[in-house]
């Protein structure tokens, strides 16, 4: 139990209408889950405006609410006057996440906090980090889009969680700081960092991987999404101070270099293979099992040896190692976190039977994230590259004939299928999907094959493997549903995948 003068502390700019003295005992964002005592949160979303629920909260017991309206037009929605206190503020998701850090006594101020941002790599870079870091000595905590690490203990964050809302990310903080936790490694992803939910982290390390074509459904255009990653870096200005310095880590070979580089930092480090660097590799050996190379680095050359596959890896091991550099990890620690990462589930993920060819779950959902992994399972086998991909509805759709040019490009049959439609016609995203396929010179019936239902579509590139070949089954990796119109379903390709196996070596 908080008042609500302790909680305005974290709200400078904020306006206040009635007593600050009244208690709060708990804070939420969605009506539906008022309790008595609670400060509601009103602001205006893309679909829905949240002032209009502010009297259902009221009426469910909310001691407090805030919102971005003032407070004659929130009186005027309710017909009458509002009977709590209110507060006003600029933009309400902002507010939020400083709220939720003060409920929790401000968590971020008590770690050292790491955020990964970019298109691909995020989860893997941000696991590696955490595996060097544990092996440092430090105790850490990880936030990610397959799950949050606290005190050892795994607990998933919702269904195609990327970033978890500000009140939850606030909550894993504040679990950490009870696990006696030193750092906090936060993937932070675009929409993460343009709704305002990681604004209260306190970064000290930003990480980006690279900046590529996605969610432009989302921002608009790609110059507002490569800004949405941006502001983790902005972030580093204005998080509080903890007499360390704010280190940004950025990608010298990936366009956003030059945009990123200008912002603000106490320490500027970079990585990279094309360009000149201060970490860079030499001597990379890329094997089935996994890939070694020579690390450059300002604390001298060392041997890196990782389970990890294919080159875009060796940028994500770069980046942790740079992160880490830049933490004071020493050599042997990188070398033995790096060695010790058996991979993130869901990313080139092996699903084996026994069976005489190889088949693989990978999250790769983007054009250049699809690029690479088919770059990757090419050296991978000297038979045929099969893959499984679909477009997910309600999303970016100027990427859906890139993603089939990719596949027929450089896969030798793609199954395409469905990823979370939504409320889109699974054919209809297909269809958009074929134009890139048929561009570049792809045929319908032998190199492409449109089978909507996911479940057909693995048993039909199981099927069609002969030994020798590969069958990379992508877009949906770690993720435990699948959305058709509204409903989450229940769904896993690493279970289909098995079930399909099973049947063909004849285990069922």
């Amino acid at each position: 139990m908080k008042t609500l003068n302790e909680l305005l502390v974290a709200l400078p700019d904020a306006r206040l209408w009635g007593d600050g003295s009244a208690c709060v005992a708990g804070i939420k964002a969605d009506s539906r889950k008022v309790q008595p005592g609670d400060l509601f949160l009103a602001y205006q979303g893309k679909a829905l405006d949240g002032h209009r629920y502010i009297g259902s909260a009221v009426a469910q017991g909310a001691s407090v609410v805030v919102g971005e309206r003032a407070p004659a037009e929130v009186e005027a929605l309710l017909g009458g006057p509002l009977a709590v206190p209110y507060v006003q503020v600029a933009n309400g998701r902002q507010a939020l996440a400083y709220l939720a850090a003060a409920w929790y006594d401000f968590p971020a101020r008590k770690l050292r906090v790491i955020g990964v941002t970019g298109t691909d790599g995020k989860t893997t870079t941000a696991t590696l980090i955490t595996s060097i870091l544990e092996v440092a000595g430090h105790r850490t905590g990880l936030v990610s889009t397959v799950s949050a690490v606290i005190g050892g203990r795994e607990q998933e964050t919702g269904f195609h969680t990327t970033t978890p809302e500000a009140l939850d990310m606030q909550h894993y903080l504040a679990e950490m700081v009870e696990a006696e936790a030193e750092y906090a490694v936060l993937e932070s992803t675009s929409h993460g960092l343009a709704q305002h939910r990681v604004d209260a982290c306190e970064y000290d390390v930003a990480v980006v991987t690279n900046i590529t074509h996605e969610h432009l459904d989302e921002h608009g255009s790609f110059d507002a999404y490569r800004d949405a990653k941006a502001q983790l870096f902005r972030h580093l200005s204005t998080a509080q101070r903890k007499g360390i310095p704010k280190v940004s880590v950025i990608n010298v070979d990936d366009p956003s270099y030059p945009y990123l580089r200008v912002i603000p930092a106490d320490e500027h480090w970079s990585y990279g293979l094309d360009s000149p660097a201060g970490v860079t590799a030499t001597d990379i050996t890329f094997m089935p099992s996994g890939l070694t190379f020579t690390a450059h680095t300002p604390r001298g050359e060392f041997r890196l040896e990782s389970r990890l596959v294919g080159r875009f890896n060796v940028y994500n091991i770069l980046a942790a190692v740079t992160a880490t550099l830049s933490q004071g990890a020493p050599v042997s620690a990188i070398q033995a976190g790096v060695s010790a990462m058996r991979g993130v589930r869901g990313r080139m993920d092996p699903i084996d039977l026994g069976q005489d060819f190889a088949v693989l779950i990978d999250f790769a959902h983007t054009p250049n994230a699809l690029e690479q992994a088919l770059k990757t399972v090419r050296q991978l086998t000297s038979g045929k590259v099969i893959v499984v991909f679909g477009c997910a509805g309600l999303r970016d759709r100027q990427k859906r004939p890139m993603m089939g040019e990719v596949a027929c490009r450089l896969a030798d049959r793609s199954v395409l299928t469905a990823e979370d439609p939504r409320t889109e016609p699974v054919e209809e995203i297909i269809a958009q999907t074929v134009v890139g396929c048929q561009q570049a010179g792809g045929q319908e019936g032998r190199d492409f094959f449109r089978v909507p239902d996911r479940g057909e579509a693995i048993q039909t590139a199981i099927d069609m493997a002969e030994p020798g070949d590969l069958v990379v089954i992508t877009g949906k990796g770690h993720e435990p549903s699948m959305c058709y119109g509204t409903v989450e379903y229940p769904w896993s390709d690493h279970e289909a995948a098995w079930k399909v196996l099973k049947k063909r070596l004849g285990l069922l």
